[in-house]
């Protein structure tokens, strides 16, 4: 939630969303764009007013001037949504390819993120884990793909918002639950794994050892 913006984020993200299919469908293509970037430079100015986090204001803010570029390219308001739709089939790609080469992006990421390691690759459970909730983070990117160039190919762009909203950070937050589940699966089976461990012997029971070891040891015979 922190690294979406929070509550606010979740609103502010869907703001130029619908600015623009609404300017859209009353004045036209053109106003429809600026008001987008208006929306979303009023965000991002908002945000430094109330010294909220910045990085989702500034991608959101990029993503939304990519997006309303290719619709001033293409001539066509569905082409706002192009961008997004071509980026789910990116992730949901990125996502499938770290399974196969068992570098899960979900474990990846968490564990990068705390500074966990890689320990977490050596345990085949907590690996397991971690792939199926990379493969739920794929399909959910998987389902975007499908259902909004569905919309697309149809000239839907009414539907194209409000899909882009629903299965935006509502459907990113059922994919965190998977993870949340991984991760704790992962932390409680690397606890249990350490505890099992014995503990490293010290220089000093090392020398202790060799002496018990070597002073019980039979003497050779002359």
């Amino acid at each position: 939630m922190e690294q979406m913006g929070g509550v606010s984020g979740l609103f502010y993200s869907s703001v130029p969303v619908i600015v623009f299919v609404l300017l859209n469908a009353f004045f036209g293509l053109t106003a429809a764009i600026w008001g987008s970037i208006g929306s979303a430079v009023a965000i991002t100015v908002l945000r430094v007013v109330r010294k909220e986090p910045l990085q989702p204001a500034i991608s959101g803010f990029f993503g939304v001037a990519i997006a309303a570029f290719i619709a001033f390219r293409t001539g066509s308001a569905k082409g706002f949504f192009l961008f997004g739709i071509w980026a789910s089939l990116a992730y949901c790609a990125v996502f499938v390819i770290s399974v196969v080469v068992r570098w899960p992006l979900a474990g990846v990421v968490w564990n990068a993120l705390n500074g966990n390691g890689t320990a977490w690759r050596k345990d085949k459970p907590s690996r397991y884990g971690y792939d199926v909730a990379t493969l739920a983070m794929a399909v959910i990117f998987a389902a975007r793909f499908v259902v909004q160039r569905w919309l697309y190919d149809g000239n839907q762009t009414g539907w194209l918002a409000f899909a882009k909203i629903a299965m935006g950070y509502p459907l990113y937050a059922i994919g965190l639950l998977v993870v949340v589940w991984a991760v704790r699966r992962s932390d409680k089976r690397l606890k249990a794994l350490a505890e099992e461990e014995p503990e490293p012997e010290t220089d000093a029971q090392v020398e202790a050892r060799l002496r018990e070891k070597y002073a019980q040891a039979p003497t050779p015979e002359t």
